[in-house]
């Protein structure tokens, strides 16, 4: 089915990117708190796009991400036009999920959507620019050093452009909220990016494992 195990490798991390990447938005409504501070239950799903983002990058070149990037965002829209759909046909009396019910959780708004695509867009572009600069610097070397750094910037950008678009710009949030929940935010997924370097070095291992050991058996 797959010519070699480097595509097998590539789809699985494409299938686990797109995942994550669409039930971000899809749970995105749901606000949680903690230690006090308030943050979207889409926060849970984005470490592992950092991750697979950083992967398919190192392996597969910008080109794979921003091809993985535009498709991705293309699938979140054709998402969002099903659930709008599925909010205009009426539910069944006797369904266990009715309609008031089902737009609540599904029913996000034009500019929270508009704000989370153009947001994702953005920052995964400007995370494969600034992870290939660095690359370009340290070659194979300094892995956490492209890794966190490329996050670093492109979430500050994805942050403040999803409240500014979603919230901000509609007059749902004072600038001061913007600005606290925007920095309270950021820092939070800069936390996550250097807890998790572990696990990309741990990515990197498997990968360039089964990678090698595929390259010599097709050389015997």
């Amino acid at each position: 089915m797959f010519s070699s195990k480097r595509d097998l490798i590539f789809v699985v991390l494409a299938g686990i990117f797109i995942t994550n990447a669409v039930v971000a938005e899809l749970i995105g409504g749901k606000l949680i708190q903690i230690l006090g501070f308030t943050f979207s239950l889409g926060i849970l799903p984005w470490p592992i796009v950092f991750i697979t983002t950083d992967l398919i990058n190192e392996y597969f070149g910008h080109k794979g991400v921003r091809k993985l990037t535009l498709i991705t965002a293309v699938l979140i829209c054709y998402a969002f036009i099903l659930l709008f759909m599925g909010m205009q046909i009426p539910a069944a009396s006797f369904s266990p999920v009715q309609d008031k019910e089902f737009s609540l959780v599904f029913g996000q708004s034009m500019w929270i959507i508009v704000g989370s695509v153009i947001a994702f867009v953005v920052s995964q572009l400007l995370d494969v620019f600034i992870f290939g600069q660095f690359k370009k610097r340290t070659g194979d070397k300094h892995i956490w050093l492209r890794a966190t750094g490329s996050t670093m910037l492109s979430q500050l950008i994805d942050t403040f452009i999803v409240l500014g678009i979603a919230f901000y710009l509609p007059g749902k949030i004072s600038g001061k909220q913007f600005w606290e929940m925007g920095s309270v935010g950021y820092s939070t997924k800069l936390i996550i990016a250097v807890l998790l370097t572990p696990l990309i070095y741990l990515g990197h291992w498997v990968i360039g494992s089964i990678l090698k050991k595929d390259s010599i058996n097709k050389s015997n």
